[in-house]
């Protein structure tokens, strides 16, 4: 494999603590993306405000991933949305600080506001249902900090065309065969959310997330992403 950083012990550090996960996603936007910068996160005063705003300060890992790659919707925003400071809000229910939406509103993902206090609280997602008596926020990922490696390599899988593609509905072999070819990454079962059986995996100079009914790739060159598409034939949506 020719990855420019491991990506699997890059992702080990990440789980092991928030210093971790912020090297990785430096290291993960260098080599697979562009670059961080100093101008690419929101400043003190940005977050100062949403607080005042709130009247709820931000978990310590919170204000660390907005400062560090707030502004980079390339990293952020390509399909679900992080929303800025000034969007931040406490759902209806009173139960939690929101600060990302799927893209087409079926969830969002925050903080209860029992666990703001903690430098880096467990994220919940509340699934938009049409039972409204059903609704309730279920645990998606045990550490905001691990919530943005998560938030970083999904809004990669929806990169530029020539970069990214999605094989709906792949041939019953297509998962041996990704077991086969690719190394399995060290990634946790997602809680909730219709997530569940998600599994991410690393190719040559290509990401790949098997999931139920489809898998999308992403590739750090056009030439590693029709490797991918010949390794795994099917109805690719940009093929």
């Amino acid at each position: 494999m020719t990855q420019m950083f491991d990506v699997r012990r890059g992702l080990e550090q990440a789980r092991a603590d928030r210093a971790g996960a912020w090297r990785f996603v430096r290291d993960f936007a260098c080599a697979w993306v562009e670059p961080l910068t100093d101008g690419d996160g929101f400043t003190e005063e940005d977050l100062g405000a949403a607080e005042k705003r709130l009247g709820v300060g931000l978990p310590t890992a919170l204000g660390e991933m907005y400062r560090l790659l707030g502004r980079r919707q390339d990293l952020t925003s390509n399909h679900d949305r992080l929303l800025r400071p000034d969007e931040l809000c406490i759902d209806a229910r009173g139960e939690a600080l929101v600060f990302r939406e799927e893209n087409q509103g079926a969830c969002s993902w925050g903080v209860l506001l029992g666990d703001v206090g903690r430098a880096d609280p467990g994220v919940h997602v509340l699934l938009d249902l049409a039972d409204r008596q059903a609704q309730r926020w279920e645990p998606f990922m045990e550490r905001v900090s691990w919530m943005a490696v998560e938030m970083v390599l999904a809004e990669s899988l929806h990169a530029p065309q020539h970069l990214s593609d999605f094989l709906y509905e792949p041939d019953p072999e297509t998962p041996r065969i990704i077991e086969e070819s690719c190394e399995q990454l060290p990634f946790p079962v997602y809680a909730a959310g219709g997530y569940e059986g998600t599994r991410w995996f690393l190719g040559a100079d290509a990401l790949l997330r098997d999931e139920e009914g489809c898998v999308l790739a992403r590739a750090r060159t056009e030439e590693a992403l029709e490797a991918v598409r010949t390794l795994l034939p099917g109805d690719w949506l940009d093929e």
